[in-house]
């Protein structure tokens, strides 16, 4: 919901999606909940949202979802809607 920002269900954060400047770099990421231990949040206030949650494609699903029953299909997502093609290496460096 507006203002905020990520992918949401109902009052409960799926996906957080960030960007920090500084120092002359901008980085930026984004974190799906896929089977996340739903349990450490409660000793935060998640993303600084007073009386918001968090949730995990496992908690909505009812079922356990890992990241790699999900990385094909939101990759594929990723190049549809940004309209690119995304290159994969196997050098780290």
């Amino acid at each position: 919901p507006p203002p905020y920002t990520g992918v949401w269900m109902g009052d409960s954060k799926l996906c957080a999606i960030g960007v920090h400047c500084g120092n002359h770099i901008t980085s930026h990421g984004l974190a799906l909940n896929c089977c996340t231990d739903l349990t450490w949040f409660d000793h935060i206030v998640p993303c600084g949202l007073e009386g918001k949650g968090v949730t995990s494609l496992s908690h909505e699903l009812g079922r356990h979802v890992t990241v790699s029953h999900v990385l094909e299909p939101f990759l594929d997502s990723f190049q549809e809607v940004f309209g690119c093609s995304l290159v994969f290496s196997e050098d780290p460096g």
